[in-house]
């Protein structure tokens, strides 16, 4: 097979820069177990990196009793800040949010994601806010799609579906039928996407007289936008060789489901 001539980000890249700051026209809720911490629609975006937004909260939005001010005055990026404690019913989590006292931000909360559970109007959301400078495509195709791990073929299909995700390079969802599963050994890792949802399953690959961790994962019910790629298998293209129609692909040094 002959190699394409490509650049390893040889597909969009992010349109925002790091420290970009937006509204969001979103109602924003998190639950910290059961209990409502924050029900907001004066949310802002804020790039803390190029990649993905996070949310930042209007202070005034958080119920009471839910923080607790831990005296540590402190600069950051965005200006200046002092650490909270997020207090539940259960279990209180240090240092879990950053109210900011001036600059840009002034008046908004920073809360770290994983003590809770996040909704945009009444759809939760995972890993991070959807960047409303990305799209998520799921398109299915005619291309021919080898995967090979060390000579060894693990997938050939005439029906792929492509996922085009802004800021990441084609990922191909593969039928199962098309899959030799012989070589694959089931995995316990679990991941989570806002676009795409938490994956099903996950699988290693017997090749070479070795096994090469978690280089295929499956989404049972991903999220509505990308619907065609349910049950289907992808492969991570830094990891192994994937050919399109005769070519071999390049491999991108980004690592993401």
């Amino acid at each position: 097979m002959s190699t394409a001539a490509q650049h390893p980000t040889d597909y969009p890249q992010m349109a925002v820069a790091r420290g970009r700051i937006e509204p969001s026209p979103r109602r924003v809720r998190g639950f910290l177990g059961h209990q409502l911490v924050f029900d907001t629609t004066s949310a802002r975006y804020v790039w803390e990196v190029p990649y993905y937004p996070q949310y930042y909260v209007p202070f005034c939005d958080v119920r009471p009793g839910f923080l607790r001010d831990e005296d540590h005055p402190q600069r950051v990026q965005f200006g200046q800040s002092r650490t909270f404690s997020l207090v539940g019913a259960s279990r209180t989590h240090p240092a879990a949010a950053r109210v900011f006292d001036d600059g840009a931000v002034e008046g908004l909360v920073r809360f770290d994601w994983e003590p809770l559970t996040w909704f945009e109007e009444d759809e939760p959301i995972y890993g991070h806010p959807r960047n409303p400078y990305a799209r998520v495509d799921a398109l299915r195709s005619h291309r021919h799609v080898t995967v090979e791990l060390d000579g060894v073929l693990l997938a050939d299909t005439h029906s792929p579906v492509l996922l085009f995700e802004t800021g990441l390079p084609t990922r191909y969802y593969i039928d199962r039928t098309d899959v030799s599963f012989e070589h694959l050994e089931p995995s316990s890792t679990e991941t989570l996407c806002p676009y795409k949802g938490v994956t099903s399953e996950y699988w290693s690959v017997r090749a070479g007289g070795g096994v090469v961790p978690d280089l295929a994962w499956s989404y049972h019910t991903p999220l509505p936008a990308v619907a065609p790629i349910a049950n289907l298998l992808a492969f991570y293209n830094e990891k192994l060789d994937i050919a399109v129609d005769g070519v071999t692909l390049a491999r991108p040094r980004t690592q993401f489901t």
